[in-house]
């Protein structure tokens, strides 16, 4: 079965996913992050949204998603339908070996349910890549990598020495996520499923999306071109009120231009003051493809971007301090759908 039948919706009403980060509030601590976490899969999973991803990231305070694979059987083990996976598992971190195997595993415990993104950069900085990297290997690796893990998820060939066990046969899907070109091209090219950073990176959507179908070659995982664009999203029932609790990613994305902890800060009445106009640029460039107001809003926006490129799939990132309004978030994304 193709990975494209996984898909509720066509590419003009595309089906609704969400990327974790595990976001730590100031003042929390993780264990309670991780149990908001997975309320908000739950809710997610009641309204019908189709995948919950969670993102690799390395010694940044105020993220505690870094041990991936474990948080993804925790969320699995909390739901019952929600495909549930990594978005993404970087590879220059890790042997495939041990991918296959955690991953394998994850399969076997929760069959069906599991997919493998994987990127290709550190998720982290320079020194922090050093300490987790195995000795010379990096990014150049990644498409041999990337081969290595589908052939160790794949049958058990004769004479194969080196097996995933578990993890041989399971064929757990991979996808290739991107922020440029190269992962675009080396998906298509690999007949394999692609998604798009835009919550981050929205400069090149367009023309890496289009890149992808136009050289996508079919394979045995999947025989049309399959895309999720990620976009952030901040919901509320007015439009006021979204302006208002927009401040917290604003603070968290700022804080991420200066080099400080990302712990998640309260909406605030007013950015005046918290940022200069070159540094107020910056974030309103990093989060260009964000959806924002209210349900009506956020229809029109969507609306708007998919005049503009052709999805299976949106993949929401929802950065809002209160758990509740969070979960509530969820509520008016769904909505849009209909």
């Amino acid at each position: 079965m193709s990975q494209s039948s996984n898909a509720q919706f066509s590419a003009q009403s595309p089906a609704y996913s969400l990327l974790e980060l595990a976001s730590v509030r100031e003042g929390d601590s993780v264990g309670q992050t991780l149990a908001n976490s997975v309320a908000y899969a739950q809710h997610a999973e009641s309204l019908g949204f189709q995948r919950f991803w969670l993102a690799e990231h390395h010694n940044m305070e105020g993220i505690s998603s870094s041990a991936t694979a474990v948080l993804v059987g925790h969320i699995a083990g909390a739901t019952k339908t929600l495909r549930v996976g990594s978005g993404g598992v970087m590879l220059p971190n890790h042997p495939p070996l041990v991918i296959a195997e955690q991953f394998g595993t994850l399969e076997s415990l929760y069959p069906g349910r599991i997919d493998l993104g994987l990127g290709r950069a550190p998720g982290t900085d320079p020194i922090t890549s050093r300490a987790l990297r195995r000795e010379g290997l990096g990014a150049e690796q990644f498409p041999e990598d990337v081969a290595r893990l589908q052939t160790l998820l794949g049958p058990l060939q004769p004479g194969q020495q080196v097996k995933a066990i578990p993890g041989a046969g399971t064929n757990v899907p991979i996808w290739l996520l991107g922020s440029s070109l190269y992962s675009a091209q080396l998906a298509a090219m690999r007949g394999l499923p692609y998604a798009f950073a835009g919550h981050f990176a929205p400069r090149l959507y367009r023309e890496a999306i289009q890149t992808y179908r136009d050289n996508f070659q079919p394979s045995e995982q999947l025989d049309k071109p399959y895309v999720i664009l990620a976009v952030p999203a901040v919901p509320a029932d007015t439009d006021e009120e979204a302006q208002f609790l927009a401040t917290t990613s604003y603070q968290r994305i700022l804080s991420l231009f200066r080099g400080q902890p990302l712990w998640m800060r309260p909406p605030v009445k007013s950015m005046d003051g918290l940022w200069n106009s070159g540094e107020k640029a910056g974030v309103k460039d990093f989060l260009s493809l964000q959806l924002l107001g209210s349900e009506n809003s956020i229809r029109e926006q969507l609306e708007r971007l998919l005049q503009t490129v052709e999805v299976d799939e949106l993949m929401f990132t929802v950065d809002l301090y209160d758990p509740e309004k969070r979960r509530h978030a969820l509520d008016i994304l769904a909505a849009t759908r209909h």
